[in-house]
């Protein structure tokens, strides 16, 4: 029979599609067995704990809420320790916690919320990236977040099933009082003043040259916008929206190259293709002069009272005194390329001209003809078109690199240093600094083609104004320094209202205004 058996296991061992009779059981076999044996052991303890203090309780009730509480029944009875059950076997509720005193650190896995964890996460990785993100656009992402979420993003996502206990009533934390003393209330804290992202006004100009070394746009003390189109100069009258045209090039191959108001408002400069330097009588329509001297197209001129200075693509600088018939006074000789950036200091003292050899020389209003600057600095790595003084540190100096550079330094003129840098990330074309704000508002080129206004010295972006499709070359602002107008290769103006007066400190200086109005008119009375 042994040799049937050895048969019939060699059989079952070969059929692959037969069921396994022989070996170790599945574990959810085990498992079921597991259950009805315990089952089974509970069972039967219950009645035995039931059978030996059936007698020692007082009612049944006292029975059943033992069971239910998971104590032992003698721990609620007032049966003497000695009843206790015999061998110390320990009744089947003894080793369970009761639901009512569960620890409060142990996480409540369905008050958790894991999918405000994973959101948390996810910002706060996202959260690097947005670093070059305009301070607007991050408001903005703030407020649609509170709105979206509500106070989700505020609560706890660990859930405990107990709460700490509360705090007596009347109870005040002496830390609380010392940390919170200098904190500023809700109702004294300044907020961040609004800039429109959208501009004021857009006004057409056409055949606006795209040439990066030109300076077509200048706004006048009298609220006149000169820009040159082509071979033509326009003004618009800011406050009546009156447009004339002041100026043609007899030649149609012939273009203007630059525009400069006098600080009267009276007479406009007007730099041209052909190395001519004209003036203007802009309320009799009529040119006074037209200055001859340079080798090349003049594409930067800045005013300094009665004296003009022209730059040219030759690379000289030339000084015309305006009051008399031998106007050139002056030649500095700087710079190998074209000479793209020119800005006279608001107190007089120092000359700033950018060129395309990369140079930014600084020149003394005593250097008539010189051909060594007082200082030269080559720190940027592209052409030097963006000049602009501090209106109320007249030594400071901001100065914007072309494509290769893209950054806006600053020098202090009187001792020849680099006081800061920053990397724009796009070119820059234009600077102006604001009269009302520690503020200064940058224009770019590629790729954002857009308006950086910076709180300075920090040099963190207070909001960027978008909306122009190609290079911001000029700006210009109006004579209340609170409108800047944008001129970009798209063929438009806009003007912003970036730098709007504060009410408060309007209030306040019309109130000292008219309180120093009355005291000299007490004086003239006695």
């Amino acid at each position: 029979m042994a040799q049937f058996n050895l048969e019939n296991d060699m059989s079952n061992v070969l059929r692959m599609d037969a069921p396994i009779t022989k070996g170790p059981m599945m574990r959810w076999q085990r498992k079921q067995n597991e259950s009805l044996l315990s089952n089974s052991m509970n069972n039967c303890s219950i009645n035995m704990s039931c059978s030996m203090n059936a007698s020692t309780c007082k009612t049944p009730m006292k029975i059943n809420k033992s069971l239910g509480n998971g104590k032992t029944p003698s721990n609620n009875s007032k049966t003497p320790k000695a009843n206790k059950t015999p061998g110390k076997n320990k009744t089947p509720g003894k080793g369970s916690k009761t639901p009512g005193a569960a620890d409060r650190f142990i996480p409540n896995r369905g008050a958790t919320q894991f999918d405000l964890g994973r959101y948390k996460l996810i910002a706060e990785n996202a959260s690097k990236d947005n670093e070059m993100l305009s301070p607007s656009k991050r408001e903005y992402q703030r407020s649609m977040n509170e709105n979206l979420n509500g106070d989700a993003l505020a609560s706890k996502i660990i859930a405990y099933k107990s709460k700490a206990p509360q705090a007596p009533e009347g109870y005040q934390n002496s830390l609380k009082v010392l940390y919170s003393q200098n904190k500023t209330p809700g109702s004294c804290k300044k907020t961040a003043r609004h800039i429109s992202q959208v501009p004021d006004r857009i006004l057409d100009a056409p055949d606006i040259l795209d040439d990066y070394y030109l300076n077509l746009l200048d706004w006048s003390v009298n609220n006149h916008l000169a820009v040159a189109l082509a071979g033509s100069v326009y003004l618009w009258n800011a406050g009546t929206g009156d447009i004339q045209q002041l100026m043609e090039m007899e030649n149609s191959e012939d273009y203007i190259t630059s525009v400069s108001w006098i600080k009267e408002g009276n007479f406009l400069a007007v730099g041209t293709s052909n190395a001519e330097v004209q003036l203007w009588d802009v309320e009799n329509t009529k040119r006074v002069r037209c200055m001859t001297g340079h080798a090349a197209r003049v594409g930067a001129l800045s005013w300094n009272s009665y004296i003009l200075s022209s730059g040219s693509r030759s690379g000289n600088i030339h000084h015309h005194d305006v009051r008399v018939s031998q106007h050139h006074v002056g030649t500095l000789s700087g710079h190998t390329q074209e000479v793209c950036g020119l800005k006279w200091s608001p107190d007089g003292k120092y000359l700033a001209s950018g060129g395309n050899d990369n140079l930014l020389n600084i020149w003394s209003a005593s250097q008539q003809s010189e051909n060594s600057p007082l200082c030269s600095f080559s720190q940027h790595l592209a052409a030097v078109k963006a000049l602009a003084w501090c209106p109320w540190q007249p030594s400071i100096l901001a100065s914007g690199g072309g494509t290769a550079d893209r950054h806006i330094r600053f020098w202090n003129c009187s001792t020849g240093n680099i006081l800061s840098s920053i990397d724009t990330k796009s070119q820059v074309c234009s600077i102006l600094w604001s009269k009302e704000y520690k503020e200064l508002i940058s224009s770019h080129g590629f790729a954002q083609n857009q308006l950086i206004v910076w709180k300075y010295p920090s040099m963190t972006k207070v909001t960027e104004l978008t909306g122009h499709t190609a290079r911001v070359l000029h700006m210009a602002m109006s004579p209340d320094s609170s409108t800047v107008v944008s001129a970009a290769a798209d063929e438009t103006l806009r003007l912003w209202k970036c730098f709007a007066p504060d009410p408060q400190k309007k209030k306040e200086k019309s109130s000292t205004v008219k309180s120093t109005a009355n005291t000299l008119l007490r004086q003239s009375i006695r």
